[in-house]
Order: C-alpha cells, then structure tokens, then sequence
C-alpha cells in the first residue's frame, strides 16, 4: 500500500481537527451532537429496514423469486439481458447483500469471465437497493408520500440492468 494511500484518513482528520481549532469551534461538543443526531435518525431508521429484511426473507422461502422468474424470462430477450441474471434483477432493488449473495452464486455457478458472470458483476455496479434507498432515506427524512421517487428509481434500475448487459456484450462480446 503507499504512503499516500495510509496516510490519507489520518491527514484528513488532522487537517478537519485544525481548521475546527482554527474557527474556534468545540471539537469534542461538535462530534457528540453529531453521534447524537446519528442515534436518532438510526431510531427512525431502524423499523423500515426490519420490515424491509423480513419481506426479502419470506419472498426468497416461499419460492415466489423464482417463480417470477420463470414468468418473465421471456421479456428478456428483446432486452439483451441473459435471462439467468432474472433473480437478480428481482432482489436487487430489494436487498443490496440478497442481490450480493444471488450475484456470488451466479458467478460461481456461471464462472467470472463468463458472459452471464460479468453481466452480473456490471449490473450489481450499475443498479441501486430501490425500495431500501427509499425507504432509508425517505423515512430518515420523515417523508411518508414518495410519489413518482419510485417509478422513476425503478425505471433507473431497468436502465442500468440493459446498459450493463448492452455494454458487457459490447466489450466482451
């Protein structure tokens, strides 16, 4: 590892530590009304992502991921998107560390320099946990009408499913 890259957390909470000194500002009070503020949005935070992880769980037990993926296979193909990456596709908007261990399985069943392997990999850079963004942020936040935030975040999510698997067809043919 080089020196800049060891060095670099340590230098920026020096230089923050001084350029607070130098403003006059109570560093210590500052950082316990951050920690503060911090326990407080987790509280808030905390119900969504409970109700959130126990939905993922019974969606992937009762068998309805792969159901649906049998059922939307088909529309697929004119997208260029390999139809195997389906689950991911569906518990990605769901559950980063669901679509993290569908992703993990799909690389190792495909392998990695497969096309389906790298189409996985790109699409899990390329895509964001919709419904747990959403929920993190907006409850954080207070906001209880999401109004056109999802459609558009899902509609995002498609988008960067067919580039990711457009652009591994382009580079790895």
């Amino acid at each position: 590892m080089n020196l800049l890259t060891s060095a670099a957390v340590p230098l920026i909470l020096t230089l923050t530590a001084l350029i607070a000194l130098s403003h006059q500002i109570d560093l210590h009070s500052a950082l316990i009304k951050g920690a503060q503020d911090g326990l407080t949005i987790l509280l808030r935070i905390v119900p969504n992502l409970i109700c959130l992880m126990t939905a993922i769980s019974m969606l992937r037990a009762s068998g309805f991921l792969d159901w649906m993926a049998e059922i939307c296979a088909p529309m697929l193909k004119p997208l260029g998107i390999p139809p195997e990456t389906l689950p991911l596709l569906l518990i990605r908007p769901v559950s980063g560390s669901g679509a993290l261990g569908v992703g993990a399985e799909l690389i190792s069943t495909y392998g990695p320099d497969s096309l389906i392997g790298r189409t996985v990999a790109v699409m899990l850079g390329s895509t964001e946990t919709t419904f747990y963004t959403i929920s993190v942020y907006f409850g954080a936040a207070g906001i209880k009408k999401t109004r056109y935030a999802l459609p558009a975040a899902l509609c995002a999510d498609l988008t960067g499913f067919v580039a990711a698997s457009l652009a591994v067809r382009i580079f790895f043919g």
